[in-house]
């Protein structure tokens, strides 16, 4: 078995319309470390996210899951998906909504039960518990939302901006979360425009640019010290004008 959660190697995604949105990404996350995944709008983070949950095909390059292909069923029991934007059955309470998604992964009625009582403790929704979807905030749904990757106790943690909507105790909540699931072993690859975020907590961080990683490495190497700090670095590589012109053209 690999001691990498995730490998990605020479990744390219072309588009019908024959846009690349990827030129050969290659990254390795190593297991238990909390990995940042950077880029300005339409540099191809989101495409990348899709490529290593199996949602999309690459046209060449492979992507492993904790060695594993990562459409099987096996790679995705290993795995907790919190999308950039989440939407669920507005109908139902919320530990309706996390029983819905613990039995489709397996859980059994008991550990179930504990399960969804120990995850809303986790992301502060214990006394939300019997509310409806509908009545929540865009930061609870997006605390709900969390609930829901952690509940099955994945080795592998994917969030795709996961501050958004969130008020600063939220954001905080969050990063103890992702603090906490390092100590446990966990992986945790999550993309952000949060840059401050992304310094305080990552081990390492990647910057994408038009679909290729230009930076990748310790954050230590880049922030801390006045002067070379993540948001500098950032800029540095992207460049405005031609970040500006990248989202014009790519989705």
């Amino acid at each position: 078995m690999s001691t990498a959660a995730i490998e990605i190697s020479d990744l390219r995604v072309t588009y019908g319309t024959g846009q690349e949105a990827l030129r050969g990404v290659t990254l390795t996350v190593p297991k238990g470390e909390v990995f940042g995944f950077l880029g300005p709008n339409g540099a191809g983070k989101t495409t990348t996210i899709k490529a290593l949950l199996g949602f999309i095909s690459p046209t060449a390059g492979t992507v492993r899951l904790c060695g594993l292909d990562p459409r099987t069923p096996d790679a995705r029991a290993r795995l907790g998906y919190l999308p950039e934007v989440a939407r669920y059955y507005d109908y139902l309470r919320v530990d309706e909504l996390l029983t819905f998604y613990g039995e489709i992964c397996g859980l059994r009625r008991q550990e179930l039960r504990s399960r969804v009582d120990a995850v809303l403790g986790l992301v502060g929704l214990s006394s939300a518990k019997g509310k409806l979807i509908r009545d929540f905030s865009k930061g609870m749904q997006q605390r709900a939302g969390l609930a829901q990757a952690l509940l099955h106790d994945p080795d592998v943690l994917v969030f795709d901006e996961p501050m958004s909507g969130l008020d600063p105790l939220g954001r905080r909540r969050v990063r103890d979360i992702m603090v906490r699931l390092r100590e446990e072993g966990k992986t945790v690859f999550f993309s952000s425009h949060e840059l401050s975020e992304a310094e305080m907590i990552c081990d390492r961080v990647g910057i994408l640019k038009c679909g290729e990683v230009c930076w990748c490495g310790p954050t230590t190497e880049i922030a801390g010290d006045g002067k070379g700090n993540l948001e500098r670095i950032f800029l540095e590589l992207i460049g405005d004008e031609e970040s500006s012109t990248w989202e014009a053209t790519a989705a």
